[in-house]
């Protein structure tokens, strides 16, 4: 084999061992069986291409000539059962649609057979019979291809949003198993172009396939973890709600209560959540709140209570010894990171601009006694009292907030309750 074929082979396989060092990382990271079968995709169907190139014989020359024969009659074939049930489980299986199945599943075995026969026959067939056995092993391999195009297509016309990009890594894997196999049989009249073109495509190939694999199972993962989030958590930001939000709240009084502490209660009313409901996609809403989670997070902290009281309010527990600058300087993140200007995806991959309008109620109390529903409706109420005013943005100081043990604030703290734009 020229050096220059060598190269083009070798630049493949490290290509090829590339992928399947991201398809281990993500087996390892998620555990789930959808990365482990795009492991084992990445690792058989890649080896079938490079042993049909002739390249391990040329890196170790003692290899047994039987076991390459073996090898490149039925690896090839093999890999095309593998691909084409995986490409099943990928489209959906049969929960989506019968006839997909059967041309995934059933194709998928009947090539695996004749993977088997070819097995078989290629242990005892005489080495000079060989061309023609692999010929029989390059018909039977375009098989699955063919029956995946059409499933891919079929996939697309009912609505699979992947299934295009998955019917432009078929017309990779056609020309590049026309192009492998066509080394394979030593075809004449091709050039270092062709191998080139076949490296390049088959690279393509897995790479498309890797990538849409990922994508994928990353969305199935993000479902099942959804489908088992807690009851009391909100779907969109895991916060809880409801009774869980108020169980913790409550759990939060009696501790600070214990050791003689104030607890300052926020509730932050997003007024305009579904200004965008009109706007073209769906779920806008969801966006928004996932991102206003994360912005109350990180302006809290971690140490404290943040939950979503109903999907226009967030509420924040704040717990300390004593009101104090560090408390002071919470609140004034909150009110103006939370606030801040963002873009909203919608059904046309496009952006909308969205500014959250926000009303912020802040109580400070003693929590001995509390009844954590009252001090939250109450902090609601003097939220949605603010909305529609101006902000002052000026920062908090102790003189704005003052507590007395035992009862709730008498007056807003100023600078706090009023809309944030």
């Amino acid at each position: 084999m020229p050096v220059s074929e060598i190269a083009v082979w070798s630049a493949m396989l490290g290509g090829l061992l590339t992928l399947s060092a991201v398809a281990l990382g993500d087996a390892l990271a998620s555990r789930s069986v959808g990365s482990v079968r795009n492991l084992l995709f990445v690792l058989i169907a890649g080896a079938s291409c490079v042993v049909i190139t002739g390249l391990p014989e040329v890196f170790f020359p003692d290899l047994p000539a039987r076991l390459m024969i073996v090898l490149k009659a039925s690896l090839g074939p093999l890999a095309g059962a593998m691909a084409l049930y995986f490409l099943g489980n990928w489209l959906g299986g049969v929960r989506e649609d019968v006839l997909v199945h059967n041309l995934t599943a059933l194709g998928g075995t009947a090539i695996l057979l004749v993977a088997l026969a070819l097995a078989a026959v290629s242990s005892q067939v005489d080495p000079l019979d060989f061309h023609a056995l692999l010929a029989l092993a390059a018909t039977a391999n375009l098989v699955p291809v063919v029956l995946g195009m059409i499933a891919v297509v079929r996939a697309a016309k009912l609505g699979d949003p992947l299934a295009r990009w998955m019917g432009l890594g078929m017309v990779c894997l056609a020309a590049a198993t026309v192009g492998l196999y066509a080394k394979g049989l030593g075809l004449p009249g091709l050039g270092l172009g062709v191998w080139l073109a076949t490296a390049v495509l088959t690279l393509a190939y897995f790479l498309i396939a890797s990538v849409l694999g990922l994508v994928r199972n990353r969305y199935n993962r993000r479902l099942a973890r959804l489908s088992r989030l807690e009851a009391g958590a909100e779907p969109a930001t895991g916060l809880p709600t409801g009774g869980t939000l108020l169980a913790e709240v409550e759990h939060v009084f009696w501790r600070t209560a214990r050791r003689g502490g104030v607890c300052t209660v926020v509730c932050l009313h997003v007024s305009n959540l579904y200004e965008l409901a009109d706007a073209p996609g769906q779920g806008a809403e969801h966006q928004i709140l996932t991102t206003l989670a994360a912005r109350v997070r990180r302006a809290a902290g971690f140490r404290c209570v943040v939950g979503l009281y109903h999907p226009r309010c967030f509420v924040v527990v704040l717990a300390a010894d004593q009101l104090n600058q560090a408390t002071l300087e919470a609140l004034t993140r909150l009110r103006s990171t939370v606030a801040m200007p963002m873009s909203v995806m919608d059904v046309r991959q496009t952006f909308q601009p969205f500014t959250p309008e926000l009303g912020m109620g802040v109580i400070t109390l003693d929590p001995e006694g509390a009844t954590p529903m009252d001090v939250i409706n109450q902090a609601e109420r003097r939220a949605l009292a603010e909305v529609g005013e101006a902000s002052d943005s000026r920062p908090l100081s102790q003189h704005d907030i003052d507590t007395a043990p035992g009862e709730l604030m008498s007056s807003p703290p100023p600078g706090i309750n009023r809309k944030s734009s």
